[in-house]
């Protein structure tokens, strides 16, 4: 595995901040991700930020059938050069189609996500469950805590909720900012999530049930009758709560998923 900081002054580029670049340097982590993604001969792999092509290597090594989208120009050209039949897509990854990118589903992501735009693009991939089969990432660690957080913890919220009710989560392991160049200022760890065939939402749209989950989550200081009043009325909120069992005293974060299935339905 080749030195980011010497393959960067080769190419006289440095880690661009913009593009939330932290590129790894210890190859043992780089083989437990793409064994903890259960990456098998012929898996359809997509692969976010590559960057200098460490992961990629190990993916390619692993015989995936790996596509990878690259902001950077500069280094999509890299990887060009050292991997000429490699198929690259240089793009935003928040803004492509991601139906047009995972035809006939089955697909796993693996990557490094850079920090700055991994929970964005995780909630996205999160809503393709035909497309995908599983996301293996890197985000920073707080977000990974968020993602698997149970009920009543400081950490659990709305995005996992939504994240526990579309697939079942892993925790793989914890990365040490020293294991990056450059070294970011929190530590990372990498998250496997297998997704559901379909989002378990209580039997209504996933768009419903986030709107319900958010506007819980909305005022954690306050009480769910209080969070909850401005969007479906203090009355009706009252009403139902009451009618499925729940505690109007309680707060957002008490409520499990289970919880959040019956609630959604109870507020169509």
């Amino acid at each position: 595995m080749e030195n980011p900081r010497e393959v960067l002054r080769g190419l006289e580029q440095r880690a661009r901040k913009r593009f939330g670049q932290n590129f790894l340097t210890q190859e043992d982590i780089v083989g437990r991700i793409v064994r903890g993604a259960g990456v098998k001969p012929g898996d359809k792999v997509i692969e976010v930020g590559p960057g200098l092509g460490a992961l990629t290597d190990a993916l390619l090594a692993a015989e995936a059938d790996l596509t990878v989208i690259e902001l950077d120009r500069d280094l999509a050209s890299y990887l060009r050069a050292g991997h000429p039949n490699l198929r690259l897509i240089e793009g935003d990854a928040t803004r492509l189609n991601w139906g047009d990118l995972t035809p006939g589903g089955g697909w796993k992501v693996v990557a490094n996500l850079p920090f700055n735009v991994g929970t964005q693009l995780v909630v996205q991939l999160l809503q393709i469950p035909a497309s995908l089969a599983s996301v293996t990432v890197m985000l920073q660690q707080e977000v990974v805590a968020r993602i698997l957080a149970a009920p009543g913890s400081r950490t659990y919220g709305s995005l996992s909720v939504m994240a526990q009710s579309r697939a079942s989560g892993r925790y793989l392991i914890r990365v040490p900012s020293e294991a990056f160049y450059p070294p970011p200022k929190v530590e990372g760890a990498v998250v496997r999530l297998d997704l559901y065939s379909e989002p378990r939402t209580g039997g209504v749209s996933p768009e419903h049930f986030d709107k319900v989950v958010r506007a819980a989550f909305s005022q954690r200081r306050k009480t769910l009758i209080n969070s909850m009043a401005p969007l479906y009325g203090k009355e009706r909120v009252a009403e139902v709560l009451a009618e499925l069992g729940i505690d109007p005293l309680a707060r957002a974060e008490v409520l499990s998923l289970a919880d959040y299935q019956r609630l959604a339905p109870a507020l169509l």
